[in-house]
């Protein structure tokens, strides 16, 4: 705590790394980089996965709302198990937390709420994400604890 009673984040390195996952490459290579981190810095490790929304057209479309749920639980299903075997590996303490929503909002909520001392996320792969911002543009943007973007 600091002398003004307010928690203070990151004095003698982060205690909680934050790391948004969702299976694509960039996601991956940041959680081998945030466990990396954790190790070396003794501290824990909880990896995100924020299952979005389906987009309001999905309903236009039969069984597409099942079929993008079904997806989700895939991806989240695959991260638990490799997760796991590799925290183990590295002697890391790994938690693995599935958020359902907007992923700027949710990785915030949960970084707040633990309180997190990083976050890590991989950069977009979309294009699109220039114009509209990825949701690492948003993570920095929010700008309550470090953000570390890994290619």
């Amino acid at each position: 705590m600091s002398a003004a009673g307010q928690f203070e984040r990151g004095t003698d390195g982060p205690r909680v790394i934050l790391v948004g996952v969702d299976g694509s490459p960039t996601s991956l290579r940041a959680a081998a980089y945030a466990a990396g981190l954790a190790r070396r810095q003794r501290a824990r490790l909880v990896a995100v996965f924020v299952v979005e929304p389906p987009p309001p057209m999905a309903g236009w479309v039969p069984d597409a709302q099942v079929v993008a749920r079904d997806a989700a639980a895939q991806v989240g299903e695959e991260l638990r198990r490799e997760l796991q075997p590799a925290a183990e590996q590295l002697g890391i303490e790994v938690e693995l937390r599935t958020a359902q929503g907007d992923p700027v909002t949710e990785l915030s909520r949960i970084a707040d709420e633990l309180p997190a001392d990083a976050v890590l996320v991989g950069a977009s792969e979309q294009a699109g994400h220039r114009v509209v911002g990825s949701v690492a543009v948003r993570l920095v943007r929010v700008g309550r604890w470090p953000v570390t973007v890994v290619p």
